[in-house]
C-alpha cells in the first residue's frame, strides 16, 4: 500500500462505495466478492478433506495390515522367525510380525457373512496401536488360547454378539471324508470387540491368536506371512531391495502401494480434478472483477477527465482503479481464507449438525470407509489457493485500469 498515495486511496475506496444511481455497479462488486470467498474456501476445504480422506485412509489401512508382507514362494512359510528377527535389524523397520490369513464364512444368531480371519500372537496385535488403543469391549488379557478371537464393532452389531457369545468360522477348505467333503467348522468366544473407524475392517475382520489360526487353516508350523512395519510408509520404495536381501531369496516381497496402488491413484486424479474445477469459481469471479471495473470507468468517465485536468497523472488514475478492484480481490480472498479454515476446525460438528436437520446420512461409512469426516489442512496449499486468487483478481484489474488511464479527457468531456 505504500507505492499508493493517500489520494489514489480515498478515491479507490470512494468508488467501491455505491451510490443510489450506481447500485448495478456495486451489486456486481459484490458478487465478485463473495464468488472469489465462496472459490477459494471451497478449495481450501475440498483440498482438506481430500487430504484427510487419504491420510485416514492410509493410516488404517497400513496401521492393520502392515506396510509390507514377505510371503514364501511356495507351501506355507516354516523359515517365518529367523526372517522376522533378520528384518528386524534392518534400518528404519519397526516390526516384523508372523502372520496366518485366511477368508471363512462368519455365522452366528441366523446371520451369516464373508470374513477375513488374521492369527497373530497377543504381543504383536497388542503392539499394533491402531487395534489396541480402539478397544470397545473386553479385554486382550483373554486373548489367548485355542477358541478365542477378537470382532470388529460393526460385525458385532450385525450379528448381534456381546463378550463371551459365540461365532462359527467356517473354512472354504472342507474334510475330505468316505462320503466326499464336508464344511470344516468351528466355534469361537468372543473375547474383545475393536473399532478402527474404517468400515471394511470393523464388519468383516477377525483376530485369533496365531496357534489357534494354525490349526483351523491347518498350517501345522507354518504361517502365511511376516508383516513388516517401517518408520514411514511413503519411503518404502528404497528400502524394499534392504528387507529383500535380508529376508533371503526364497521370499516374495508384497508393499502396501502394490496392494492399494489403484485406489489411492484413482483418489489422486480426483483430487487434481476437483481443483481445476473449483479454480473455475475464482477465474468467474476474476471475470466479473473486469466487467465490474469496465462499467466503473465507463460511470466514471466524466470524473476521471475532470482529474485528469486538474493535474492529475495518468498513472494516478491507474492506481485508482487498480486499488479498486484489488481491493475487490483481497478481502474476498481474506473472507474466503477465514471461512474455509473455520469451516475444516469444525467439519464434523457441521456434518452432524446437517445430518440431524435433514435426517438423513451425509456421509455413510459404507460407501466412504471412514466414521467420521477427515479435515487434514496443508499450509503449503492453503497458501497456494491464496496466492492464485490474488492473483488472478489482480490480473482482472490490468486492463479496466489501463483503459482509465488512457482515457482522453477532452473526448470524455465532449461526450457529457
Amino acid at each position: 500500500m505504500a507505492a499508493f498515495g493517500a489520494f489514489e486511496r480515498m478515491m479507490a475506496f470512494r468508488y467501491l462505495r455505491a451510490r443510489r444511481q450506481e447500485g448495478f455497479i456495486s451489486v456486481i462488486a459484490w458478487f465478485s466478492l463473495l464468488g472469489i470467498a465462496l472459490g477459494v474456501a471451497t478449495l481450501i476445504i475440498v483440498m482438506a478433506v481430500m487430504n484427510g480422506f487419504r491420510a485416514e485412509l492410509l493410516g488404517r489401512i497400513v496401521g492393520l495390515n502392515g506396510h509390507l508382507t514377505i510371503y514364501a514362494q511356495q507351501g506355507a512359510f516354516t523359515e517365518f522367525d529367523a526372517v522376522a528377527g533378520r528384518v528386524r535389524r534392518v534400518a528404519d523397520v519397526l516390526s516384523a510380525a508372523p502372520l496366518v490369513e485366511g477368508q471363512v464364512l462368519a455365522t452366528a444368531n441366523g446371520v451369516s457373512s464373508g470374513a477375513m480371519v488374521r492369527g497373530m500372537r497377543p504381543a504383536d496385535l497388542r503392539a499394533r496401536r491402531l487395534i489396541a488403543d480402539n478397544l470397545r469391549a473386553g479385554t486382550w488379557e483373554d486373548f489367548d488360547g485355542d477358541e478365542v478371537v477378537a470382532i470388529g464393532s460393526r460385525m458385532a452389531q450385525r450379528f448381534r454378539l456381546a463378550i463371551g457369545d459365540q461365532i462359527t468360522l467356517i473354512s472354504p477348505q472342507g474334510n475330505v471324508t468316505a462320503f466326499g467333503t464336508t464344511p470344516r467348522m468351528r466355534a469361537y468366544r468372543v473375547a474383545a470387540v475393536f473399532e478402527v473407524g474404517m468400515f471394511e475392517y470393523d464388519s468383516s475382520f477377525v483376530y485369533m491368536p496365531m496357534p489357534a489360526a494354525q490349526i483351523f487353516f491347518r498350517l501345522g508350523a507354518g504361517v502365511t506371512g511376516v508383516e513388516v512395519m517401517v518408520r514411514d510408509p511413503d519411503r518404502l520404495a528404497p528400502m524394499r531391495r534392504a528387507i529383500g536381501e535380508a529376508a533371503g531369496t526364497d521370499v516374495r516381497l508384497f508393499d502396501w502401494q502394490q496392494a492399494n496402488a489403484s485406489f489411492f491413484g484413482a483418489l489422486q486424479v480426483e483430487r487434481n480434478v476437483m481443483f481445476l474445477i473449483l479454480t473455475l469459481i475464482i477465474l468467474v469471479a476474476a471475470f466479473n472483477i473486469i466487467s465490474s471495473l469496465i462499467m466503473l470507468v465507463k460511470d466514471k468517465s466524466r470524473d476521471i477527465a475532470i482529474l485528469r485536468t486538474m493535474g492529475a497523472a495518468r498513472g494516478s488514475i491507474l492506481r485508482i482503479f487498480l486499488m479498486a478492484g484489488a481491493s475487490v480481490g483481497a478481502i474476498g480472498t481474506i473472507a474466503g481464507l477465514v471461512l474455509g479454515v473455520a469451516f475444516c476446525a469444525n467439519i464434523e460438528t457441521i456434518r452432524q449438525w446437517l445430518q440431524s436437520l435433514m435426517g438423513w446420512q451425509l456421509f455413510p461409512a459404507e460407501i466412504y470407509f471412514l466414521s467420521r469426516m477427515p479435515a487434514k489442512m496443508d499450509p503449503v496449499e492453503v497458501a497456494y489457493v491464496v496466492a492464485m486468487a490474488l492473483t488472478l483478481s489482480f490480473l482482472a484489474t490490468l486492463y479496466p485500469s489501463w483503459r482509465a488511464a488512457r482515457l482522453d479527457p477532452v473526448e470524455a468531456l465532449r461526450h457529457e
